[in-house]
């Protein structure tokens, strides 16, 4: 097992050191909504979110980066089964629990473990062995295409059955992500693009809750007290933060009125407190995330490398954008979380993760170009 010796990207990691520091504080103030509600649930999410995710997380970034991240295309494929089968697993009454009319987790010590984490990490590493090994046949249906989308089929079968549509997503916006960077043809993505609606569409009528997301999108004040209250409620938080925010630890509608302020709520009070120039703060950081991730993988020769940065950069992003998209109005409801900050210890353990092996492809990168 390799050990790499060489500078890590400092950008990269004090971008990553600004949106911890800055979900903390941020979760810390939304948590204090549930404080006031329900104080033995209060601890048990906060040591999930300190513990699980902040701080075994960092250990587990730090670990990452020191591995030479071409051991994990060695192992994609046995995470990727262990991750399948975690999902599986989580489906079966007495072992996965429920919450909301939702499968998602494991209950572990009183902690959950959402599988479906793990299965986006593993995608993204299955799939970046699987192009970088087929080089120049990417272009082709069969090489390319078709083995994107059975992964597709199979992430699909397991997360929309939890359901857990939203994650699903994620790995769409990845492996399309990784697809293109390995020589992937735009045409087959147009076909893709276009099959995606017709299944949006199916799902909008055997899935309720979608078709209530996209009605809620276009009509906004059609059920103020129904499906339209969350949208509603974010809008108004983030508009009472005017430029400068009502302050740190301030927000009103964290207590009584904005649903899952702690989860995919958590940007509307940060914007509530922190106002117009806080919540513009948060998106450039993620941009900068963004684009020095990426600035790393056009630097990489490694094919594997540079795959394995694309999907976990975008994976990343692309989660963060459609949260603040969806709480602005821009986008529908998703009830994603938004990494970093939102409430969820497994996720932003694994999320760190990722950032650990992102961290390691950059010092195999710098040592290739000394």
């Amino acid at each position: 097992m390799g050990i790499a010796k060489w500078k890590i990207d400092k950008p990269f990691l004090v971008s990553t050191i600004i949106l911890m520091v800055a979900g903390f504080f941020i979760f810390s103030s939304a948590s204090l909504g549930l404080l006031a509600k329900n104080g033995n649930e209060y601890s048990s999410v906060t040591f999930s979110q300190t513990i699980l995710g902040l701080f075994l997380g960092t250990l587990a970034m730090i670990l990452f980066s020191r591995l030479d991240y071409r051991i994990w295309k060695k192992f994609a494929f046995y995470l990727l089964a262990i991750a399948i089968v975690l999902n599986i697993l989580v489906l079966i009454p007495h072992i996965g629990f429920e919450s909301g009319g939702a499968r998602r987790w494991f209950l572990i010590a009183g902690v959950s473990i959402q599988p479906a984490e793990l299965l986006k990490l593993a995608f993204v590493m299955y799939f970046s062995a699987w192009a970088a090994s087929k080089k120049d046949k990417m272009q082709t249906f069969k090489y390319g295409v078709l083995p994107m989308l059975v992964l597709f089929a199979i992430s699909a079968a397991l997360l929309l059955k939890q359901p857990d549509t939203d994650n699903f997503m994620m790995i769409v916006f990845a492996g399309i992500a990784i697809f293109l960077s390995a020589g992937g043809k735009w045409r087959y993505i147009f076909g893709l693009a276009i099959g995606g609606l017709l299944g949006l569409a199916v799902l909008a009528l055997v899935r309720p809750y979608i078709m209530q997301r996209i009605t809620t999108f276009f009509h906004p004040d059609a059920n103020g007290q129904g499906s339209s209250y969350q949208i509603q409620q974010s809008l108004i938080a983030i508009g009472s933060g005017g430029l400068t925010g009502r302050g740190y630890g301030q927000s009103i509608q964290k207590f009584n009125f904005l649903p899952e302020p702690m989860g995919d709520s958590i940007f509307a009070v940060e914007a509530e407190e922190f106002g117009f120039v806080g919540a513009v703060a948060l998106v450039l950081f993620f941009v900068l995330f963004s684009a020095r991730g990426l600035k790393i993988a056009s630097r990489v020769n490694d094919p594997f490398g540079r795959l394995l940065v694309v999907g976990i950069v975008i994976m990343i992003t692309a989660q963060a954008f459609v949260n603040i998209g969806a709480m602005l109005g821009v986008l529908p409801l998703s009830g994603i979380t938004l990494p970093f900050v939102s409430q969820g210890g497994s996720s932003l353990f694994i999320t760190l993760v990722e950032v650990g092996i992102v961290l390691s492809v950059s010092k195999i990168q710098t040592q290739s170009r000394l």
